[in-house]
């Protein structure tokens, strides 16, 4: 394929639900020029208490469905999921299309900014459990200590709209107020759907504590790859594309609301 028609090709982002719709706003405010396909699988959200199995043969289905639609990148917009099936998705699309998961961009930012530093992080039992961060960050030998929680009532509260309120604010309190997480110099928000909460949390340590949001960081480095192998789109070839394993109103709302546009979902059902 020439390098040309590389370039033209559509970014394709997958999560378990709104949450990676964060990301992908970033990477539209940061790469205008690219065309989004995104995969919403609301039909199984939140992935945070699937087990491994069940998120891998998720995440290989909407892969069959991105590669169809010739993205020249896949981005894993959910930590669960990056986790879980992020070296079983790179293995299973091959050349097709090169892989990207939303933790590696984090570590790389956190390794740069708090060698020697205690570091929190907040994520869903999945992201928490499989040890990922903390195998990633220790591999780095840079004398980070990563102390990290489950907060496995935050996503499904933001899904369902509970944020900025007095509901959700009695949750992060309790969550933030946690002991594991004393004494920590930043945050590492291991949910795509957390910068949803992010001014909430940041009111919660008042300055003192720095809040990471992935949705920046994994933006930029999507912008560095596509730099690095010559395949940046020249101009926008089309509006973005969405779809969901299972077609909810308020799923639809949320998508408007974060792209301040009138979107249109494709129900694609993983299985029939």
């Amino acid at each position: 394929m020439r390098q040309a028609d590389k370039r033209e090709r559509p970014i394709g982002v997958f999560d378990s639900g709104i949450g990676g719709l964060t990301v992908a706003k970033a990477i539209k405010a940061h790469l205008p020029e690219e065309q989004l396909i995104y995969f919403g699988d609301t039909a199984h959200l939140p992935y945070g208490d699937k087990s491994t199995a069940a998120i891998q043969a998720y995440s290989v289905k909407i892969c069959d469905l991105l590669i169809r639609q010739n993205c020249k990148i896949i981005l894993i917009a959910c930590n669960s999921a990056s986790a879980a099936a992020y070296e079983l998705v790179r293995e299973y699309v091959g050349s097709k299309a090169h892989v990207l998961n939303v933790i590696d961009p984090v570590v790389a930012h956190v390794a740069d900014r708090y060698a020697g530093k205690t570091v929190g992080l907040i994520g869903t039992k999945q992201t928490v459990n499989s040890n990922v961060y903390k195998k990633k960050i220790d591999a780095l030998d840079q004398g980070i200590e990563l102390r990290s929680l489950a907060t496995p009532l935050l996503a499904p509260m933001i899904e369902e709209g509970f944020f900025n309120n007095t509901i959700s604010e009695s949750v992060i309190q309790t969550y933030l107020s946690d002991p594991t997480l004393e004494n920590i110099e930043a945050l590492i928000l291991g949910c795509t759907h957390y910068p949803l909460i992010k001014e909430q949390i940041a009111r919660f340590y008042q300055g003192r504590v720095e809040v990471l949001d992935a949705s920046e960081l994994v933006a930029r480095h999507v912008g560095k790859v596509l730099t690095q192998l010559e395949i940046a789109a020249e101009r926008l070839k089309g509006a973005p594309h969405f779809y969901v394993s299972d077609y909810t109103a308020s799923f639809e709302a949320s998508t408007q609301l974060f792209f301040h546009q009138k979107v249109n979902l494709e129900h694609y059902p993983l299985w029939e």
